[in-house]
């Protein structure tokens, strides 16, 4: 079973940057599918980008351009740089875990860690 612990949320201004860090444990990080997902308050939980072994990616539209997921499979970690970062940005963002490729039967989620972009 994968752990996953999320880092490197906080306060940002608008305009600024941040670099999300989900990194996994317990299991053979390759294997999966990694998504990063948030929800604002009182919003539904969405997907932001996800990231394949092969290095697939998918993205939201409110975030394509500014957004980029990454993963490094020797660190068993997964990563979101998001730039230009825009106050409907604000959200607790979760990494999570799918798989293991091709399969969908396992889901695990983060903790969350909360991005505010506030001036």
């Amino acid at each position: 079973q994968v752990q996953l612990v999320e880092s490197g949320g906080g306060l940002v201004q608008p305009g600024g940057s941040l670099k999300l860090s989900c990194a996994a444990s317990g299991s053979i990080f390759r294997m999966y599918t990694m998504a990063w997902y948030r929800q604002a308050p009182g919003q539904q939980r969405e997907l932001v980008a996800a990231i394949t072994n092969a290095r697939n990616t998918n993205y939201a539209d409110s975030v394509k351009g500014r957004f980029t997921i990454s993963r490094d499979n020797a660190k068993s970690t997964v990563y979101l740089q998001m730039n230009s970062l825009k106050p409907e940005d604000t959200a607790v963002y979760y990494c999570k875990a799918v798989g293991p490729e091709p399969y969908t039967y396992v889901e695990v989620w983060g903790q969350g860690t909360l991005v505010t972009v506030s001036s």
